[in-house]
């Protein structure tokens, strides 16, 4: 990679529009991969950003439905459910040594990306923030921080630097973990029970952890039994804390999701951390229920 990348952003949503439009203003070229009415409304009026932590800005980027010439990254930052579809907009020939790097929640789809693409070119990533697509084009990001975690077993690690280092100067702050399985678990051990409690309950965290503070609190002790079995970290009273500290009206982005007759992620969260227990032997009661409710709401989202 040299300085200025050129960088693919399957998804130009919340979190990919903001990612787009930060590293096209730090210097970079942006290509947003998306349906041929969006790609439009970026060629012409680029991504418009609202921010109080990066300011409110507009940022060129181009435009297309799929991935036509080799890039130093693909970001990946659809949802779980449309993965499959949007895949085909990236063709593993033309991306060729190019790093594709997922921002997805859930923990197994690295594997499932390494069987398409070239394994030591994978760098699953994690992002911390909320940061919302409000119209084609239009991203309003409403925390104080964005954090990126960076990782990739078998990648280089200088590609993995050059990549973080853009996404630092663009206002992310970055880091690059050793640990893939580690960085993918922490997240876990804090999304899932986020997300599946406020989806479940129709409430957002501050309801959850003062009305549902029993329920909460098992399945943050389940989920960090399963994430300690797996590798992962575990450490509930941590967790339980960052919950916590979030602002009261805080809503997952599954529980956005169910509100808006969406598809759910409850098979890359929930189905996921079953799983996962049933591998390692880990029993898991309350998330065995609370997924089933949902999954029942949802027509059978989830695999067992």
């Amino acid at each position: 990679m040299t300085n200025e990348l050129t960088v693919a952003v399957l998804g130009p949503g919340g979190v990919g529009g903001l990612l787009a439009a930060l590293l096209s203003r730090s210097g970079h070229r942006v290509i947003c991969l998306s349906g041929e009415q969006t790609a439009e409304t970026l060629r012409t009026g680029g991504i418009q950003v609202r921010s109080a932590r990066f300011g409110d800005f507009a940022a060129r980027v181009e435009a297309d439905t799929e991935l036509r010439e080799p890039v130093d990254a693909c970001l990946v930052t659809v949802k779980d459910t449309a993965l499959d579809a949007a895949l085909a907009r990236v063709p593993a020939p033309v991306l060729g040594d190019g790093l594709l790097v997922p921002f997805l929640n859930g923990v197994e789809h690295p594997a499932a990306l390494r069987a398409r693409y070239r394994p030591d070119r994978v760098a699953p990533a994690v992002i911390r923030v909320e940061s919302t697509r409000v119209a084609p084009g239009v991203v309003e990001h409403g925390s104080p921080f964005a954090e990126i975690d960076l990782t990739g077993t078998d990648v280089p690690r200088p590609r993995l630097d050059a990549l973080a280092e853009a996404f630092a100067a663009a206002g992310p702050a970055t880091r690059v973990l050793e640990d893939e399985t580690g960085a993918l678990w922490a997240k876990m051990s804090f999304l899932a029970p986020f997300a599946l409690l406020t989806t479940r309950h129709g409430l957002p965290l501050g309801d959850v952890r003062t009305r549902h503070r029993d329920e909460l609190t098992a399945l943050v002790e389940e989920t960090a039994a399963i994430s300690r079995a797996c590798g992962g970290p575990a450490d509930p009273a941590q967790a339980l804390a960052r919950y916590d500290a979030f602002p009261a009206a805080t809503k997952s982005s599954m529980q956005r999701d169910a509100e808006a007759g969406r598809p759910l992620e409850l098979d890359a969260i929930g189905g996921a951390l079953l799983r996962a227990a049933e591998r390692h032997g880990v029993p898991a009661p309350v998330a065995a229920r609370v997924v089933g409710e949902l999954s029942d709401r949802a027509g059978g989202t989830a695999r067992r």
